[in-house]
Protein backbone atom coordinates (compact mmCIF):
# COMPACT_ATOMS: atom_id res chain seq x y z
CA UNK A 1 0.00 0.00 0.00
CA UNK A 2 1.77 3.41 -0.89
CA UNK A 3 0.85 6.08 1.43
CA UNK A 4 0.86 9.85 0.52
CA UNK A 5 1.96 12.22 2.18
CA UNK A 6 -1.18 14.30 2.46
CA UNK A 7 -2.16 10.67 4.87
CA UNK A 8 1.20 11.26 6.90
CA UNK A 9 0.10 14.29 7.83
CA UNK A 10 -3.83 13.55 8.33
CA UNK A 11 -2.76 11.27 10.84
CA UNK A 12 -0.04 13.54 12.55
CA UNK A 13 -3.09 15.91 12.57
CA UNK A 14 -5.15 13.39 14.15
CA UNK A 15 -2.60 12.77 16.29
CA UNK A 16 -2.12 16.47 17.57
CA UNK A 17 1.70 16.11 16.23
CA UNK A 18 3.50 19.16 13.97
CA UNK A 19 5.84 17.45 12.12
CA UNK A 20 8.43 19.11 10.02
CA UNK A 21 8.36 18.69 5.99
CA UNK A 22 11.74 16.71 6.49
CA UNK A 23 9.69 14.83 8.49
CA UNK A 24 6.88 14.16 6.92
CA UNK A 25 9.28 12.57 4.33
CA UNK A 26 10.48 10.46 6.57
CA UNK A 27 7.38 9.26 7.94
CA UNK A 28 6.05 8.85 4.67
CA UNK A 29 8.59 6.68 3.70
CA UNK A 30 9.05 4.71 7.21
CA UNK A 31 4.93 3.96 7.61
CA UNK A 32 4.71 3.51 3.93
CA UNK A 33 7.29 0.57 4.76
CA UNK A 34 5.19 -0.77 7.57
CA UNK A 35 2.57 -0.85 5.79
CA UNK A 36 4.03 -2.96 3.19
CA UNK A 37 5.46 -5.04 5.43
CA UNK A 38 1.92 -5.75 6.69
CA UNK A 39 0.51 -6.73 3.10
CA UNK A 40 3.23 -9.14 2.79
CA UNK A 41 2.16 -10.55 5.94
CA UNK A 42 -1.41 -11.06 4.87
CA UNK A 43 -0.45 -13.15 1.75
CA UNK A 44 0.50 -15.91 4.08
CA UNK A 45 -1.33 -18.74 4.07
CA UNK A 46 -2.63 -19.78 7.59
CA UNK A 47 -4.97 -22.14 6.70
CA UNK A 48 -4.36 -25.54 9.22
CA UNK A 49 -2.25 -23.50 11.02
CA UNK A 50 -3.69 -23.73 14.91
CA UNK A 51 -4.30 -20.36 16.80
CA UNK A 52 -2.27 -19.50 19.41
CA UNK A 53 -3.18 -17.21 22.39
CA UNK A 54 -0.11 -17.53 24.32
CA UNK A 55 3.37 -19.45 23.69
CA UNK A 56 4.29 -20.35 26.73
CA UNK A 57 1.15 -21.36 28.44
CA UNK A 58 1.61 -25.14 28.76
CA UNK A 59 5.07 -24.62 29.48
CA UNK A 60 4.84 -25.88 33.49
CA UNK A 61 7.16 -23.22 35.47
CA UNK A 62 8.07 -21.23 32.51
CA UNK A 63 4.39 -20.22 31.86
CA UNK A 64 3.76 -16.87 31.95
CA UNK A 65 0.40 -16.20 32.96
CA UNK A 66 -0.65 -15.66 36.79
CA UNK A 67 -3.86 -17.72 38.32
CA UNK A 68 -6.63 -15.85 37.84
CA UNK A 69 -7.91 -15.01 41.53
CA UNK A 70 -11.09 -13.04 41.87
CA UNK A 71 -10.43 -10.19 44.61
CA UNK A 72 -12.38 -6.67 45.78
CA UNK A 73 -11.95 -3.87 43.60
CA UNK A 74 -9.50 -1.25 44.60
CA UNK A 75 -12.20 1.33 45.43
CA UNK A 76 -12.59 5.07 44.57
CA UNK A 77 -10.92 6.36 48.08
CA UNK A 78 -7.63 4.08 47.39
CA UNK A 79 -7.38 4.80 43.86
CA UNK A 80 -7.16 8.50 44.33
CA UNK A 81 -5.45 8.42 47.83
CA UNK A 82 -1.96 9.73 45.86
CA UNK A 83 -3.24 11.78 43.21
CA UNK A 84 -2.15 15.03 43.30
CA UNK A 85 -5.13 16.23 42.53
CA UNK A 86 -8.26 15.30 43.04
CA UNK A 87 -11.96 16.35 43.00
CA UNK A 88 -15.55 14.96 42.54
CA UNK A 89 -14.22 11.06 42.44
CA UNK A 90 -11.97 11.91 39.61
CA UNK A 91 -8.51 13.09 38.69
CA UNK A 92 -7.87 16.16 38.40
CA UNK A 93 -5.57 16.97 35.17
CA UNK A 94 -4.20 19.99 33.60
CA UNK A 95 -5.17 20.96 29.96
CA UNK A 96 -3.23 20.02 27.50
CA UNK A 97 -4.89 20.23 24.30
CA UNK A 98 -5.87 23.61 23.11
CA UNK A 99 -8.05 24.03 19.76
Amino acid sequence: MKLTEEQVRYVARLANLALSDEEVGRMTHDLGAVLEHMDRLAEIDTDGVEPMSQVLYDAGETATLRPDVERAPLGNEAALANAPLAGGGYYKVPKVIER
